[in-house]
């Protein structure tokens, strides 16, 4: 098949052995793994997130999803649509330990494995054909998998290319798998409205609207020129995906530039003693997830939001890398009493582990052993939390959470 200025369609691959390119993407990853947990919450309208206005939704199970709720929507919002939902509070450290399983087991099928977030990954499974067979075969494997040894449930796209096999899994949601050949991807592609290629939004598909392109098949059919004048260079690319083009191989590997969690806070705080209470409470959890991920942390950033929504960051690099929560709580507040006087109330904190590396590296030579003793005991801390969540136990600082503030969804590494 060819574009109306002669691009070349992909060439058909005899039973998509040449290339076999798997999306899995859990189904409601986090409501998924509170479940299990507790069998009880099966079947229920369940949110996972913090039940305050000013926190949005992390996940929801199906059965909140049928009431209009979606992630990343106000908690509030989310509220009024589904009031009779279950609030539970998130537990990212379980979430953490369940996806390192996770991609554990990808890579049992393959050392192609490139993870995009906790609950999903690209795998290249093309040199494990001859061993495991078709790449549909081996992606039923993994659902197999996934569901009898973690307990949960995912969604497959198989395909020729990343871009298709992730269309492929979005449209087998949930606890579904969706093969496209490469014989198919063409006329797949063409039946699908123009927002399902990357990039084109609600505002860029106004802009085609008004050149009367709505389907995929309508863009790969208008001319590069015409393309090039509404979108700029992105339109090419958006035309070599309506072709099913897309020449990216699966990168394993890619590690974290950095990590860290944020707080917005129910009520603007001028109170330092606030500030640097919660910026503890960040510290550990940000700890959790490097020592989680194996990483450590050469740098610690800092992030004020002012009532008046203008933003600032501060960061210091320390001498050693460091997953110890304490440590990067001094170095936190160290930056923070540089600001000097604030000229506004602080509506929201952040703080980031940043210029990342593997953990095991260096050791800091010291007399003393406080550095350790606080290594062993947020260990300990990790083990209890990630069994019984972050409430059960905590430093004593924090043993007072309040009432009138509450934790939004905490920042996920890019």
């Amino acid at each position: 098949m060819e574009s109306r200025e002669g691009r070349e369609a992909p060439e058909p691959l005899n039973e998509q052995r040449l290339r076999g390119i798997l999306h899995v993407d859990m189904d409601a990853f986090f409501v998924g793994v509170e479940q299990r947990e507790r069998p009880e919450l099966r079947g229920r309208l369940v949110i996972v997130g913090f039940p305050s206005e000013r926190s949005v939704v992390l996940s929801a199970s199906y059965e909140a999803r049928a009431y209009g709720v979606r992630s990343a929507m106000p908690m509030s919002a989310a509220q009024r649509l589904c009031p009779g939902a279950i609030i539970v509070e998130p537990r990212h450290q379980l979430y953490y330990e369940v996806s390192r399983e996770l991609m554990a087991l990808f890579g049992e099928y393959t050392d192609l494995v490139e993870p995009l977030s906790v609950d999903e990954a690209f795998l290249d499974v093309s040199g494990a054909v001859r061993r495991l067979g078709a790449p549909e075969r081996i992606a039923w494997s993994i659902k197999s998998e996934v569901r009898s040894r973690l307990g949960l449930t995912a969604s497959v796209g198989v395909a020729a290319t990343k871009f298709v096999a992730k269309i492929a899994s979005a449209r087998s949601k949930p606890d579904g798998l969706l093969v496209i050949r490469p014989e198919e991807t063409v006329p797949y592609l063409h039946s699908l409205p123009v927002t399902a290629l990357w990039g084109i939004g609600g505002k860029t598909a106004e802009v085609l609207a008004r050149l009367g392109i709505h389907t995929v098949s309508d863009l790969a059919h208008t001319p590069d020129s015409t393309l090039q004048r509404a979108l700029g260079s992105s339109g090419l690319h958006a035309k070599a995906l309506s072709w099913g083009l897309d020449d990216r191989r699966v990168t394993p590997h890619r590690d974290e530039k950095s990590i860290g969690a944020e707080e917005t806070f129910a009520k603007d705080v001028v109170d330092d003693g606030v500030l640097r209470r919660e910026l503890l409470r960040l510290a550990h959890r940000v700890a959790s997830r490097l020592r989680s991920a194996g990483m450590e942390a050469g740098t610690v950033a800092l992030k004020l939001r002012y009532a008046d929504f203008s933003t600032l960051s501060r960061s210091r690099s320390i001498t050693v890398p460091t997953d110890s929560a304490q440590v990067l709580f001094e170095e936190a507040t160290r930056l923070l009493a540089a600001l000097g006087p604030r000229p506004q109330s602080v509506r929201l904190v952040g703080l980031r582990g940043e210029r990342l590396i593997r953990g095991g590296g260096g050791v800091q030579l010291s007399l003393e052993r406080r550095d350790d003793n606080w290594r062993t005991a947020e260990q300990a801390l990790d083990a209890v939390t990630a069994r019984f969540g972050r409430s059960s136990l905590r430093p004593a600082s924090l043993l007072d959470d309040g009432e009138d503030r509450r934790r939004p969804p905490e920042t996920p590494a890019p």
